[in-house]
């Protein structure tokens, strides 16, 4: 890495609120991207993430607060002074131009003569450099999408902001962009900023997720922290799945014991982002694939010091990698479990009763004033 890149060139939001009348779209918020970074805003649609990345290209003026870029206040630049650039879903790729010429357009508006070289590398980078002479109609969604970050590049941005770009893909396609986008940019090493409401291509590009909710910033930090220890039942249910069953606290120590669902279940004190005194409310969680199986009758085979919760099976859906239950039990209605499908299991079906028992360090604890459904996405909310 150069003396350059490791000086300074970070994104600082200090203070950044947008205001329409009385709607706050984003309430004030502080925000750092490091440098060189791939940096995911997550959230649903209305969370105000694709504002702040507007804040960012000066295409929305923020109502406070300061825009900062290695240093640099840009809060009152216009767009085209900022050395940003972005990519929109839509691509706005000139369909008259070839592949060749909407690359270079950047460089030309400039009055820049000699362009061949620079676009010639930049379609290599993209890995379109046998369709340099076709139109934009005459390539995939994925080429084109690839086509919009090598004319956003070849201006050499500080920074290239993505707003959901990959929004118009196909599912498979969606997954190779993915890939396709973090090869990039660690080739190219500038800070890639990318909005998106998918939590798996969050999870799967970026450096750093922050996870928004009603205009501000509600978790941040790398995708295997904030999956596995959560910090507000939004962040427990919005990023993937987790059950969470409403217990009270029985003792705290090196672990807290919870009274749910009829017994005792364990977790880490270290795990618990609630208050974590006797007799207090407490909402328990565990993701479905950290939870196993066992027949009701085969339940002095688990072994002791696991979590575990009796149940019937009220519900199966096989999904190729894994079969995923629902199970009925006095801890919680429908509690989610995820088993791989190695092996099949006979008698695991709808009626069946079962023991869930899982480890007990793959626990959280949050605080049980929250609602327990933020976070969980509806069939209205993803129409």
């Amino acid at each position: 890495m150069t003396q350059q890149q490791t000086e300074g060139g970070d994104v600082r939001l200090t203070g950044i609120s947008k205001t329409y009348g009385s709607f706050k779209a984003v309430k004030p918020l502080d925000l750092t991207v490091p440098q060189g970074s791939f940096f995911a805003l997550l959230g649903a649609s209305g969370c105000g993430k694709t504002t702040t990345l507007r804040m960012i290209a000066g295409l929305e003026e923020a109502t406070t607060g300061t825009i900062s870029l290695g240093g640099r206040d840009i809060t009152d630049l216009p767009p085209y002074k900022r050395p940003v650039n972005t990519v929109f879903q839509s691509y706005a790729l000139f369909p008259h131009l070839d592949i060749t010429e909407n690359v270079a357009f950047g460089l030309r508006r400039r009055g820049i003569k000699s362009v061949k070289k620079q676009v010639d590398d930049m379609l290599e980078l993209v890995q379109l450099g046998d369709f340099a002479k076709r139109k934009p109609h005459q390539l995939s969604g994925g080429q084109q999408q690839r086509v919009a970050v090598a004319r956003a590049l070849i201006n050499h941005p500080q920074v290239l902001l993505l707003d959901e770009p990959l929004g118009a893909l196909d599912l498979k396609l969606r997954r190779q962009m993915q890939l396709e986008l973090k090869r990039i940019q660690t080739e190219v090493g500038i800070t890639f900023i990318h909005v998106t409401h998918d939590q798996e291509e969050a999870m799967t590009m970026a450096d750093t997720v922050a996870v928004m909710n009603g205009g501000r910033v509600e978790q941040l930090g790398a995708p295997a922290d904030l999956y596995e220890n959560p910090k507000t039942t939004f962040v427990a249910n919005f990023l993937g799945t987790s059950n969470l069953i409403e217990g009270e606290i029985v003792s705290a120590g090196t672990d807290i014991v919870v009274a749910a669902g009829g017994g005792k279940l364990r977790l880490p004190t270290e795990r618990c982002s609630a208050p974590t005194a006797n007799g207090g409310k407490l909402l328990l969680g565990v993701r479905p694939e950290k939870i196993s199986l066992a027949h009701a009758d085969d339940a002095d085979a688990i072994a002791d010091g696991r979590n575990r919760v009796t149940g019937r099976i009220v519900d199966s859906s096989f999904i190729g990698v894994s079969t995923q239950y629902v199970v009925e039990s006095p801890a919680g209605k429908a509690l989610q479990v995820y088993e791989q499908n190695v092996e099949r299991r006979a008698g695991l079906r709808a009626g069946a009763e079962v023991v869930l028992h899982w480890n007990p360090a793959h626990t959280f604890g949050l605080d049980a004033a929250q609602d327990i459904d933020a976070g969980v996405e509806t069939v209205e909310d993803a129409a």
